[in-house]
C-alpha cells in the first residue's frame, strides 16, 4: 500500500510549480528568470543527482546521463518537461496557479499534473537510488525539456539528436500520456491503465478569405466573415472518416475479457461487427478520437467594425491524426469539402505525422506488472496517446516506447490538465514516485529478477 508524501516531498513539487515556466505560440517571449529559479531549485533540492549524473543544458531543456556498471547498453531514456501552459482564467481557480499551495489532499498548480510531477518525481526516484548507493546496470538517460507545449523543436529535438550523435538505443522510452482512469472507460468498474505505444499526428489547418470590402449597407451575396464560417461549417459538418486502427483493435482485445457480456459477444466478431464497433466508439469524444481523425475550429476572426464589410477573415482548425492519414490528406480533406476556390487553405505553424507504433514487449509487460501491484485490480490495456508529446522526437532511439504514468484520474482530474484548477493528490504524487524507483530497481538488477518495492516518502 503506498502513502501519501510527507510535508517535505510535497512542497519540493510544489516549489517548482511556483516557477512560472509558461510556453506560448509567441516563441521569443520566454520567462528565462522563471526556468533559473526552477533549475536552481532542482540542483538544491536534488544534490546526489546533480553531484553523480552527467547534465548537458540545450537552453533550459536538461540532459542528465546516469552511467551504467556495465559500459555498453542504454536501459532507458525517462522523459519529462518543465514548460507548462498559459492560465486562461486565473481568478477561476480555487488557488492561484502558481502560487503552489499544498493542502492535505493536494498539491495544486499548474503543471501539477501536466508535467512538473515527472520531472520532480523522476528525481526524488533516482536521488532516493544514490543514497541509497543503487546503481543501473546499464545507462539511463533522463530528459527534461523547456518547450513541451510548443512542439520541442529548441529542446527534445536538441537532446534527441545529441543521443543520435552519441549512438544510443535503449530498451525503453518512457513519456507522459497514459495513466490508470477511474470511473472514466464506460462499462468498466475497474480502474483502467492505458499504456500507450505511439502517438496521433498533429496539425493547424488556416483557412483565409480576402475580398474587397465596403459599407456594409451594399454588401454583396456574401462578406468575407460569411465565406469563412461557411467554410468552417462544412469542415466540421463533414470529419475526416472513422477507422479501426492496429492499436485500438489491440486496446479493444485486451479489454474484452472485462466488458459486459453484449460487448464481449459484439467483440469476439470483431472482424464483422467492426463498423458497428467503430460507429459505436464515436458516440463518445473520448472514444471517437480512437477511431477518427479529430477536427476542432478553434478560431475564427475578421472584421473591423458592425458596419464596415470586412476585407480579411480567417479561422483555424486543429487536427489529431490518425495513423493512417497524413498532413497531406488532411489537406486534401478540406479543399474537398470546403469546395471553395475563394478559401486559401494551407498548413499553419508547426505539424508532425502520426507515429509509428512500437510492440507490446517485455519493457512493456515490466510497465504493466508495476501498475498492477501499485494499483491492485488495474486492467491494463494499450493505446493511442491523442495529444503530441516530447517521445515523437526520440522515436528511433528505443526498442519500444511507452507514454503512461500510475497516476489514478477522474473526470474532474482530466479536465483540469490545461484546463482551472489542475491538482494532484499527495497519494497520486507517491505513486508517480514509487514507481520511478521500481523502474529504477528493476534496471539496477537482472531483468529476470522481480523488481524492489521502498516507500515513497522523502
Amino acid at each position: 500500500m503506498t502513502d501519501p508524501v510527507d510535508d517535505l516531498t510535497a512542497e519540493r513539487l510544489a516549489v517548482a510549480l511556483r516557477c512560472a515556466t509558461v510556453s506560448t505560440d509567441k516563441r521569443g517571449e520566454v520567462d528565462d528568470q522563471a526556468f533559473a529559479q526552477l533549475s536552481a531549485h532542482l540542483e538544491q533540492s536534488f544534490p546526489l543527482v546533480h553531484a553523480e549524473l552527467e547534465l548537458e543544458r540545450f537552453g533550459h531543456s536538461r540532459l542528465y546521463r546516469w552511467p551504467g556498471i556495465e559500459p555498453t547498453g542504454v536501459a532507458a531514456i525517462l522523459l519529462a518537461h518543465q514548460d507548462v501552459v498559459p492560465v486562461d482564467d486565473p481568478h477561476r481557480w480555487t488557488h492561484p496557479p502558481f502560487a503552489g499551495v499544498v493542502d492535505d489532499e493536494f498539491i495544486w498548480g499548474r503543471g501539477a499534473i501536466d508535467d512538473k510531477s515527472r520531472v520532480l518525481a523522476i528525481l526524488e526516484a533516482v536521488e532516493s537510488a544514490l543514497s541509497e548507493g543503487t546503481r543501473p546496470r546499464h545507462t539511463i538517460f533522463l530528459a527534461f525539456g523547456h518547450d513541451e507545449e510548443v512542439f520541442g523543436d529548441t529542446g527534445a529535438v536538441h537532446m534527441a539528436d545529441r543521443l543520435r550523435e552519441l549512438g544510443m538505443h535503449a530498451e525503453l522510452l518512457l513519456d507522459e500520456g497514459g495513466m490508470i482512469t477511474e470511473g472514466v472507460a464506460d462499462g468498466f468498474d475497474q480502474p483502467v491503465a492505458n499504456i500507450m505505444l505511439g502517438e496521433k499526428g498533429y496539425a493547424t489547418v488556416q483557412l483565409s478569405v480576402t475580398e474587397v470590402g465596403g459599407h456594409s449597407s451594399m454588401p454583396g451575396k456574401q462578406t468575407a466573415v460569411g465565406r469563412i464560417a461557411r467554410a468552417v461549417s462544412r469542415i466540421q459538418d463533414h470529419p475526416m472518416p472513422l477507422r479501426m486502427t492496429p492499436v485500438t483493435a489491440d486496446m479493444l482485445a485486451r479489454l474484452r475479457q472485462y466488458m459486459p457480456a453484449p460487448r464481449r459477444r459484439l467483440l469476439s466478431v470483431a472482424g464483422i461487427a467492426a463498423p458497428l464497433i467503430i460507429r459505436l466508439m464515436a458516440m463518445r469524444p473520448q472514444t471517437e478520437a480512437m477511431v477518427r481523425t479529430t477536427t476542432a475550429p478553434t478560431v475564427i476572426r475578421g472584421g473591423v467594425k458592425s458596419n464596415v464589410l470586412p476585407q480579411h477573415a480567417e479561422a483555424f482548425v486543429n487536427f489529431r491524426i490518425l495513423p493512417g492519414d497524413s498532413v497531406h490528406s488532411v489537406l486534401e480533406h478540406c479543399r474537398k469539402v470546403v469546395r471553395d476556390n475563394g478559401v486559401h487553405i494551407e498548413a499553419e505553424g508547426m505539424a508532425s505525422e502520426p507515429t509509428v507504433n512500437t510492440e507490446p514487449g517485455p519493457a512493456f509487460e515490466m510497465i504493466a506488472d508495476i501498475a498492477r501491484a501499485m494499483v491492485p485490480g488495474t486492467i491494463v490495456t494499450t493505446g493511442i496517446v491523442p495529444g503530441a508529446t516530447d517521445s515523437r522526437h526520440y522515436h528511433d532511439l528505443a526498442s519500444t516506447r511507452c507514454n503512461f504514468a500510475p497516476i489514478v484520474l477522474g473526470e474532474r482530474d482530466l479536465a483540469s490538465i490545461h484546463g482551472t484548477d489542475e491538482r494532484l493528490s499527495r497519494l497520486n504524487y507517491a505513486r508517480l514516485i514509487e514507481f520511478n524507483r521500481r523502474l529504477i530497481a528493476h534496471f539496477a538488477q537482472s531483468p529476470n529478477t522481480a523488481p524492489q518495492t521502498s516507500g515513497a516518502n522523502g
